[in-house]
């Protein structure tokens, strides 16, 4: 049970962590590479870029966890506590129905990568890995949703919605 609970508190971190750590050391070998010993290497600047990609998605689902996606602040702080939680659960349920839609959409993206076998130019890596962080990330992040909006339905009478509670992440 320990272990299930790191991954729920911890996976969308380590995961981006590991992605940005590969991609800057791909960028500084590149650039240690083209300055120093005048030679570059063809595959540094896509292994980065594909990291990139999977970071941002990965990024979407964390920022969902912690309840950091963008909002109308002015209105929202303006508004009584009863009509913040009415806007959250709204903002999740529309964020989730988009990360349905992607999720569908990308399948059939991947289906036809997975048909063609497009490889990518200097790794020769198969695209399909790389679009895979499309749906992947979508279905983390309707993991967090599902976790955010079951908090605030099972916490609606007692829940104060302080900039302090929101940012639990793992509470909320």
């Amino acid at each position: 049970m320990n272990i299930i609970r790191k991954l729920n508190e911890h996976i969308e971190e380590w995961i981006v962590v590991m992605l940005l750590v590969i991609s800057l050391s791909a960028i500084s070998l590149q650039m240690f590479m083209r300055y120093f010993l005048n030679n570059s290497l063809a595959w540094s600047e896509e292994l980065a870029r594909y990291c990139f990609i999977w970071l941002i998605y990965i990024g979407i689902a964390y920022a969902v966890k912690k309840s950091r996606h963008i909002t109308l602040d002015i209105v929202y702080d303006l508004v009584p506590d009863l009509v913040k939680k009415i806007f959250l659960l709204i903002s999740n349920i529309l964020v989730g129905i988009f990360a349905l839609f992607v999720i569908y959409y990308s399948y059939f993206l991947i289906e036809q990568l997975m048909t063609y076998g497009q490889t990518s130019a200097a790794m020769r890596i198969d695209m399909v890995y790389v679009y895979l962080s499309v749906p992947i990330g979508m279905v983390l992040t309707l993991i967090r949703l599902l976790q955010n909006t079951f908090y605030i339905v099972k916490n609606w009478g007692t829940l104060k919605l302080k900039e302090e509670d929101i940012e639990g992440g793992s509470s909320l």
